[in-house]
């Protein structure tokens, strides 16, 4: 089975305040479903209060990050048979959350 990414940025869920529960309700009932299904492997928000850093080899940390990055939003991985599967839970979270979802193979591993 392979492994997939799930996920969208924060900026993409243009919700009011009244929306953000329903909203919120509905994604755990999409990620219980999973759950059940025995597909879910991992799943979060990224906690934007929390700065990211750059950590080296070494151990040293900095507060730039690479170019470009800005992992915001939320994510689930699952785990499926099928592209075709996956394609089918992302819709399922994109319905729940309100906001189309960006989905990506992970790229096997035996090692994982």
């Amino acid at each position: 089975m392979t492994k997939y990414l799930i996920s969208f940025p924060a900026e993409a869920m243009d919700l009011t305040e009244e929306e953000f529960p329903e909203v919120v309700e509905t994604s755990h009932a999409v990620i219980d479903e999973a759950k059940a299904a025995g597909v879910y492997v991992f799943g979060g928000g990224i906690d934007e209060d929390v700065a990211p850093v750059l950590v080296t080899g070494r151990g040293a940390v900095s507060d730039e990050t690479y170019p470009g990055s800005r992992t915001t939003g939320g994510f689930l991985v699952l785990e499926l048979p099928t592209r075709a599967d996956a394609v089918d839970w992302a819709a399922r979270v994109a319905h729940a959350c309100r906001c189309p979802q960006e989905l990506r193979e992970f790229g096997y591993d035996p090692a994982s």
